[in-house]
């Protein structure tokens, strides 16, 4: 259940049986899909073709892209702690630790390069198979080199590392050296679900939707909205402009977003857009400038629908409260 709003449609539910054999994989970080933490990217399938595919035949990867990409709402979640946890026994190969988490800039380029995991670790699991966990947080790792984990051991925080511009775990796992996608490690997938993967649960695949939603006064820059602090819960009767945001992951051209504003006295507010591109990470914003001698006081509701092909993906509402 996607917090206050739903992933329906091309968001139903395509995530294979797990595959035969003792092999398999947990979740790698503390967090509930789709209520604290998503998944932002796939392996890229098509990586010797010059164009991008996830195993369900989305866009939800880039260019030679090798693992999983397991993210945060906001750097307000990694500021508080997330944990990043073993997904299956093993021993600790190595361990980096001290790379700050700045992310990726033209700042902070030069200081990455050779360097792109950021801080992180890899553990062998025997025959060949080892994970690797990339951009976690500095000083958070809580192991070291030749120990052994079990699975759902804690082994840092989800971070900034690295070459990453949002907070999130990158996971990889290889087979002899080959990168092997955990949603399709047979590579039979035919633009859905896989016969088999390597997941002990397997995490439904969503393609795309809401992130979050808040009330400003102004369209809010878009480093506030995905800290997690562009959110006013409350405005004064005279704030300037009564401004609606939806942060969004997944979207590409052609989805619609509707952004619907409600109050006392009959206020109504409504605005949809049909975005132009795909984009990995987004935010489209809406609202009203003041106009009269200040708004009406009392509870507002706001609401965002985003749709593909005229269904609808992802729905969420949230309150805001003006006071005179």
């Amino acid at each position: 259940m996607w917090r206050q709003g739903s992933f329906l449609g091309l968001a139903a539910l395509l995530a294979g049986a797990a595959v035969a054999g003792p092999l398999r994989f947990a979740l790698p970080l503390d967090c509930t899909l789709g209520e604290n933490c998503y998944i932002q990217n796939y392996v890229d399938t098509l990586p010797a073709t010059g164009r991008v595919s996830d195993y369900a035949c989305g866009p939800l990867s880039y260019d030679g892209h090798k693992g999983t990409d397991f993210a945060l709402f906001t750097r307000a979640q990694m500021a508080a702690g997330v944990s990043v946890t073993a997904a299956a026994d093993g021993v600790v190969r190595g361990t980096r630790d001290t790379m700050p988490d700045t992310g990726l800039s033209a700042a902070t380029e030069a200081a990455i390069a050779g360097r792109e995991c950021g801080n992180g670790l890899v553990i062998d699991h025997g025959d060949g198979w080892v994970s690797q966990y990339c951009h976690m947080k500095r000083g958070s790792i809580t192991v070291q080199k030749g120990q052994a984990v079990q699975t759902g051991d804690r082994l840092g925080q989800v971070g900034l590392s690295g070459q990453s511009e949002f907070p999130h775990l990158h996971f990889t796992l290889r087979q002899n050296e080959r990168v092997i996608d955990p949603f399709d490690p047979d590579n039979t997938a035919t633009c859905g679900a896989a016969g088999q993967t390597l997941w002990a649960t397997p995490p439904a695949y969503v393609a795309g939707g809401l992130l979050g939603l808040g009330f400003a006064s102004a369209v809010p820059p878009f480093d506030s909205i995905k800290a997690g602090t562009a959110h006013s819960p409350a405005l004064a009767a005279d704030a300037s402009a009564l401004v609606l945001w939806a942060y969004m992951f997944g979207t590409r051209a052609g989805d619609s977003l509707t952004l619907v504003i409600s109050g006392p006295e009959g206020f109504s507010f409504e605005h949809s857009t049909t975005l132009d591109k795909t984009q990995a990470l987004s935010f489209r914003a809406a609202g009203k400038r003041l106009r009269t001698a200040g708004w009406p006081v009392g509870p507002y509701q706001g609401h965002a629908t985003l749709r593909r092909k005229g269904q609808i993906i992802s729905a969420e509402a949230i309150r805001l409260q003006i006071r005179p």
